[in-house]
């Protein structure tokens, strides 16, 4: 056991620690190569060229909002679908499943490309909403299938037992299902925010360049030869979800059973 510990260890170091570490370095230094055998030259024009960006701060918020209600959304259609599939019994039941999973099979650019002329006509195209609705469909099928799969591990007698001791359905959502749903919770959180913030193709297509998001920001600083502003870009790219899964998972803490000092007093 210990030897499987150690060699987690090692792998981690390798694999994840020491490319960080060499990715915060470059961008807190000027651009350099370490074949080379230079130093570093420490400075922080990489963060001040990268803050200077206007369109960095208001792709910023842009991406924050667009990626709470998609995520708000991925909850709301994942649990409700999720809980159907377990619950209700109806013929063709692995049909709907594998229907719900389909997006991830098809390239999500085929299906932006397809659902463009539709929302030009209905007036969703350019907008945040249209962007909101076309980040859904490689998000939704994951968040399904989470939840689906939490729901079969609950069992339907669990579900049951609050319907037969008289909860209504708001109270046993809340009180029953959702503090059982965690770990659903923040794997969807995960999943959700981190794919749709790293949307580029189909933000352009339906967001027409009227909604900028941080890849829209990100891919032409592709064509800037300096190390450290793209080290400092990243490093602010990976940020982002972090805190926002950190928002995320204080809202979960209010829910019921969880372990705060003023939830549990007696």
């Amino acid at each position: 056991m210990k030897q499987n510990s150690r060699i987690f260890l090692v792998l981690t170091l390798l694999f994840f620690l020491i490319p960080l570490l060499v990715l915060v370095a470059q961008s807190f230094s000027a651009p350099w190569r370490f074949q080379t055998g230079a130093g570093l030259d420490w400075e922080l024009g990489s963060y001040e060229q990268l803050l200077q960006n206007p369109m960095l701060w208001k792709a910023t918020f842009t991406s924050i909002w667009i990626g709470f209600v998609v995520l708000l959304l991925n909850v709301l259609l994942g649990v409700f679908t999720g809980k159907a599939l377990t619950t209700v019994p109806f013929k063709g039941k692995p049909w709907v499943e594998a229907l719900l999973l389909s997006p991830i099979l098809i390239p999500v650019l085929a299906i932006a490309m397809g659902l463009h002329i539709f929302m030009i006509r209905a007036g969703l195209a350019d907008t945040a909403l249209g962007v909101i609705i076309i980040h859904l469909v490689p998000t939704v099928p994951y968040s399904i299938k989470v939840f689906h799969n939490s729901y079969q591990q609950i069992g339907r007698a669990m579900l049951e037992q609050p319907h037969i001791l008289g909860s209504g359905f708001f109270r046993q959502l809340f009180t029953v299902e959702l503090p059982l749903l965690k770990p659903a919770l923040r794997s969807v959180t995960f999943l959700t925010i981190v794919i749709s913030l790293s949307q580029y193709a189909i933000t352009a297509v339906i967001g027409g360049g009227r909604v900028l998001t941080l890849p829209l920001v990100f891919f032409p600083f592709l064509e800037n030869a300096d190390a450290s502003v793209m080290s400092a870009f990243s490093l602010w790219f990976a940020v982002i979800p972090v805190w926002m899964y950190i928002l995320v998972e204080a809202a979960i803490l209010l829910l019921p059973y969880s372990r705060l000092p003023w939830r549990n007093k007696r």
